[in-house]
């Protein structure tokens, strides 16, 4: 794995971190405002906007209340499925880890791939920031038993980073288009199972 895979792979997980923390904290306390939420975060205003953006994008009920003693809130009654944030009292590691920075624009040589995603999918990819660049689009054909899925195209900035992308969102997520995205997913997956298909090692001692 090439340094600069690493270093995107950590700005991701950092972004993940700090956006379970968000959303942690407006199930934990309801209604709070930018300047509240960044102060926890220990981000800026403007980051804390773009990850409300990011967090509405992904189907997360995450509305604005504007006057005096206005801020941002979820739906009252919503409950992510997801993980909520270590801490919500004070510095927990969503805030302790988030960078406060994105990572850097697509390259000129990024490509695109459409992919069928879930409802939890969605969300899977908000929090954890990837895959990048996911733009959901309208599409006619609905499969019998997914009629809640939406069709999306995302970024591809690296086959291999690619894969490790559809792998991080598990059954949520479906290969259309590149074919040979669609095979190095399957084949991947496919030697995955075969690792855990044999016997249980004994634990040590």
């Amino acid at each position: 794995m090439t340094s600069s895979v690493m270093i995107e792979s950590y700005l991701w997980r950092m972004r993940a971190s700090r956006l379970v923390g968000l959303l942690g904290l407006l199930q934990a306390r309801g209604r709070m405002t930018a300047a509240q939420l960044a102060a926890e975060l220990e981000v800026s205003p403007r980051t804390v906007l773009r990850d409300i953006e990011a967090l509405s994008a992904a189907g997360i009920p995450v509305y604005a209340v504007r006057g005096s003693q206005g801020g941002f809130e979820l739906i009252e009654g919503f409950r992510s499925d997801l993980p909520a944030a270590a801490s919500t009292s004070g510095r927990g590691p969503a805030a302790a880890n988030a960078p406060g920075r994105r990572p850097g624009p697509a390259s000129a040589t990024a490509q695109r791939a459409r992919v069928r995603l879930s409802p939890r999918g969605r969300r899977l990819a908000a929090l954890l920031g990837r895959p990048p660049g996911i733009r959901v689009r309208r599409s006619p054909h609905v499969v019998a038993g997914r009629e809640d899925w939406v069709e999306a195209w995302v970024r591809i900035d690296s086959p291999d980073v690619a894969v490790l992308d559809m792998l991080a969102l598990g059954g949520e997520v479906e290969v259309l288009y590149p074919p040979e995205l669609r095979a190095a997913v399957r084949d991947t997956a496919t030697r995955i199972a075969a690792l855990h298909t044999s016997g249980l090692t004994s634990p040590p001692n």
